[in-house]
C-alpha cells in the first residue's frame, strides 16, 4: 500500500512539475499586426537581423529590464543566449555600427501599453500579463 501511495505521489509531483514548465513567455504585438509567418522571425527581430515582419510591416522590439526573470527566460528559450552572450553580441554590433539592442522598459505593464498603443512594437510578457489590447504572436 505504501509503495502505491509513493508511486501516486511521484506521478502527481511529475505532473505538477510539467505544468509549471509550459508556456511562460508570450510574445505580443498590436492586434492589427498580421501573423502570417511572423512567429518565424521573432528571434531575428530581437537580434537585429530583421527590421520587418514577413508582411513587410516594420517592427521594433522592446525588452524587459536586465535581471527580470521573464527576460532571462526569453533570452534562453527564444534567443538561445545568456545575458552575457547577448552583451557580447550587441557590443560587437554597436562597435561596428551595425545595430542597436532593443530598448529596455520597466515592467510588463509598460510592454503591454507600448504594444497596445503602437502597431510597430513587439515585446514579450508572462501569459498572465496579456490583455485584450494586444495579440499573442507566439508562446514559449
Amino acid at each position: 500500500m505504501k509503495s502505491i501511495l509513493n508511486k501516486n505521489l511521484m506521478t502527481l509531483a511529475l505532473l505538477f512539475a510539467s505544468l509549471t514548465v509550459s508556456a511562460d513567455i508570450a510574445v505580443v504585438v498590436h492586434p492589427s499586426v498580421p501573423d502570417n509567418g511572423a512567429s518565424d522571425v521573432i528571434s531575428k527581430v530581437f537580434l537585429g537581423k530583421a527590421k520587418s515582419l514577413p508582411s513587410g510591416q516594420k517592427i521594433v522590439p522592446i525588452n524587459l529590464e536586465q535581471g527580470d526573470p521573464i527576460r532571462e527566460e526569453f533570452n534562453d528559450k527564444v534567443l538561445n543566449k545568456s545575458e552575457s552572450q547577448l552583451k557580447s553580441y550587441w557590443s560587437k554590433l554597436i562597435f561596428t555600427g551595425k545595430g542597436q539592442p532593443p530598448k529596455d522598459v520597466g515592467s510588463e505593464a509598460d510592454v503591454i501599453k507600448l504594444v497596445a498603443d503602437n502597431p510597430n512594437i513587439i515585446g514579450y510578457v508572462s501569459p498572465g500579463a496579456v490583455t485584450a489590447g494586444v495579440k499573442v504572436l507566439a508562446t514559449y
